[in-house]
């Protein structure tokens, strides 16, 4: 088990930082070929933010593990809401003023509602995996369409102004691949790892993935979005975890239906994706602002949290020791 359990740590910690530096390094190049701020921001920064979630999942689908990147994807996008928005607005309260995410929040409510009916047959077919990865291809049209249209007046805009970086061309380039061969090494380490202690603990790679895989590989999305609202920038911390919820139900959901397709654990169905559905209307109907400017509150926060902190008390009872 130590052996395993060091391969995780290690791993997670080497994916969060060589994560770091891909987004950097490619949201640099992008700045540095007159790409807008807030393009970066909605398209590179989320997807790098979920570079960790895709490359798990890729590896757990190739090695046959595909509960593991099923259970990442969903796992994921639960941390994202109930663990980091509800931390971060305990933190300190998110208000949202920009018009760019009241747009996004009912793409991802819909989406979400889109995939359910997907999976709805218990099956993650090969069909299914194309679906999803063209839908996060136009998607990312749609982000990138909305971003240029936004207006000047749009706060995110100021936001992604100030918080994308202004690096040369040569050094981008070089944090990009040293980035992207790292998330690849450590994503492999931190893949086996995690299957070596399911193994060794008797319990389904589904449950891996919900949980020790999700919320380390949600770590750079709950540290983006904590700075981020710190630093009076809740546009940009809701849209962190906005647009890599995205990206994780439409690309990373993908990976093991394009590598390892079949059917997959009853649980996800009965369990877990209503889970992720429910709190995902809970942050549209919090964070939205149906009568002016949304706002996810400190109490908002709480609940948010301790939504997290029963579903984590309800997998530990669905374990049967094996």
């Amino acid at each position: 088990m130590l052996l395993p359990l060091t391969a995780i740590i290690l791993g997670f910690a080497v994916v969060i930082w060589s994560a770091d530096r891909f987004i950097a390094g490619a949201a640099g190049l992008a700045r540095s070929l007159g790409v807008s701020p807030m393009v970066i921001g909605l398209t590179i920064v989320g997807f790098g933010t979920s570079a960790p979630e895709m490359l798990i999942s890729g590896f757990s689908a190739w090695e046959g593990s595909p509960g593991l990147a099923i259970g990442n994807a969903i796992g994921s996008n639960i941390t994202n809401i109930a663990l980091i928005l509800g931390v971060t607005a305990m933190v300190s309260p998110l208000a949202v003023q920009s018009q760019t995410l009241r747009r996004e929040m009912p793409l991802l409510t819909l989406i979400t509602l889109v995939v359910l009916a997907l999976l709805f047959d218990g099956n993650l077919s090969l069909w299914d995996g194309l679906f999803l990865m063209t839908g996060l291809f136009i998607v990312m049209g749609w982000i990138i369409h909305t971003a240029l249209r936004a207006r000047p007046s749009d706060p995110m805009q100021a936001e992604y102004e100030s918080e994308v970086p202004v690096m040369p061309i040569g050094k981008s380039v070089f944090w990009l691949i040293l980035g992207l061969l790292l998330l690849l090494v450590s994503s492999r380490v931190a893949v086996w790892g995690a299957v070596e202690i399911a193994q060794a603990l008797g319990v389904s790679d589904l449950i891996i993935g919900l949980t020790i895989v999700a919320i380390g590989t949600s770590l750079p999305e709950l540290a983006a979005t904590v700075v981020s609202a710190l630093k009076d920038e809740a546009d940009i911390a809701i849209g962190n975890v906005i647009g890599s919820n995205m990206f994780n139900i439409l690309g990373v959901l993908a990976l093991p239906g394009l590598i390892a397709p079949g059917a997959f654990d009853p649980a996800v169905l009965t369990r877990d994706y209503p889970v992720m559905f429910g709190l995902t209307i809970a942050l549209f109907v919090m964070a939205y602002g149906f009568r002016g400017p949304g706002r996810i509150n400190r109490i908002e926060g709480g609940i948010l949290l301790a939504c997290f902190i029963g579903y984590q008390g309800l997998l530990a009872m669905s374990v049967t020791p094996g």
